[in-house]
């Protein structure tokens, strides 16, 4: 694990999506990302203001731009209109800040290459969808940030200044003692998520699999549809969204994680939560996968149902302690805070140049 490096503090903004309160109350990535970071940075002596809902905990500075996560509002605001105006609160502020770390995909970019204060953009997303690339190819010179190497390749020529691999608190989850005692899925059911996959693996091996995941409403007819009836309560079990504290011991308590996704992944935050609670991966070779779980070590990389099958039947042979040993080498928010911060001082010495 690194230990922090003394820098001159920084006065730095972090600008977070609406949708989730940060930290989240349930289900969520980017929020939960923003955070672990933002947190860190205050630990280590930097002076952040936060742009998020107003229903967050930091103990940053917290500028509320509406007064709860829009996923959770039942008077389903326009996300649109409340983004465009945290907007405009970041960049009347603008000045009192070094650098501003936004989140936020690519919205704030017609307004923040026309500012002369220095401006970081961490993409969270896929970015293999039709008009990305021009997008970022229209603002070339703003300056961006992956959070794996992978996501990169739908756009290889972007203004990649650098990659930061998620991290963790240090001190948010402990390893469970024991092997565990079923399977565990984690996150959000959707067809690229596979779930499905997950529970052809426990049924074809007879160990339970317990599923903590929302589901979107986009997700809805493909949840009740093809999901639902695969779930008998016994073999199979939905317990729906877990907190942030549960997931110690839901993850602890499993055999292995399984992460048999479909999709160019971005990261993947519950393979790294997994383990820092002592817990392997069992994942598909998709996305940043190869990058987030050594193989071998922290878990398994598989080529489809088959293998996972029987990496499930050889997880045993791999060491808890050592995940949580390589969670603490290469996944703790003081590293991802650390990486940050060079980034900060990279984009900060550059000469920068605004639009007309």
């Amino acid at each position: 694990m690194l230990h922090p490096i003394k820098r001159a503090p920084l006065r730095i903004a972090q600008v977070a999506p609406l949708y989730e309160a940060v930290p989240p109350a349930l289900y969520g990535g980017t929020e939960r990302v923003v955070s672990y970071l933002t947190e860190e940075l205050v630990a280590q002596g930097h002076h952040v203001t936060l742009f998020a809902s107003g229903d967050s905990r930091t103990a940053a500075e917290l500028v509320p731009i509406w007064d709860c996560a829009l996923r959770l509002d039942a008077r389903r605001p326009d996300a649109n209109a409340l983004h465009l105006i945290a907007l405009e609160e970041v960049f009347r502020r603008s000045a009192a800040f070094d650098v501003i770390h936004f989140h936020t995909d690519g919205i704030h970019l017609p307004l923040a290459c026309r500012y002369t204060v220095p401006a970081l953009t961490t993409l969270h997303g896929r970015l293999d969808i039709v008009g990305l690339d021009r997008l970022y190819a229209e603002f070339a010179e703003m300056p961006l940030v992956s959070i794996s190497d992978s996501q990169r390749r739908p756009m290889p020529s972007a203004n990649w200044v650098g990659t930061v691999h998620h991290g963790l608190p240090i001190d948010l989850h402990r390893p469970s003692p024991g092997s565990g005692r079923y399977l565990a899925f984690l996150g959000r059911i959707s067809p690229e998520k596979r779930v499905d996959r997950a529970i052809e693996v426990a049924r074809r091996t007879g160990i339970p699999l317990r599923i903590a995941a929302k589901v979107d409403t986009v997700d809805r007819a493909y949840y009740e549809a093809e999901i639902e009836p695969l779930i008998d309560g016994s073999l199979v079990e939905y317990i729906g969204e877990i907190r942030e504290h549960e997931k110690t011991e839901f993850l602890g308590g499993a055999i292995a994680l399984l992460f048999l996704i479909d999709w160019p992944e971005p990261f993947g935050l519950a393979m790294i939560e997994a383990m820092a609670c002592g817990t392997p991966v069992i994942a598909c070779r998709c996305g940043s996968v190869p990058e987030v779980v050594d193989d071998g070590v922290t878990g398994f990389i598989v080529a489809d149902v088959d293998e996972a099958v029987a990496c499930v039947e050889r997880v045993h042979t791999l060491d808890r302690h050592r995940c949580r040993e390589r969670f603490e080498e290469r996944f703790t928010a003081t590293r991802m805070a650390h990486d940050y911060c060079d980034l900060y001082a990279l984009v900060g010495a550059r000469r920068w140049q605004r639009r007309a």
